[in-house]
């Protein structure tokens, strides 16, 4: 009974360890690089605002 103890509380914390290398693997690849690209895209607004309002200033 006790390898069968030891081997489910294993078998558990690697299914653990799996499916949060998967998450975080996901947020890497696919959910940061989403919002660089919308921190870029912002980042070209608020520089855009500036010039227009520079250059319409005087």
């Amino acid at each position: 009974m006790k390898q069968f103890t030891n081997g489910l509380i294993v078998g558990v914390l690697g299914t653990v360890a799996a499916g949060v290398g998967a998450l975080l693997t996901f947020k890497k690849s696919v959910v940061d690089p989403i919002e660089d690209e919308e921190q870029k895209f912002e980042d070209n607004r608020k520089k855009a605002m500036r010039k227009s309002r520079a250059a319409h200033h005087g």
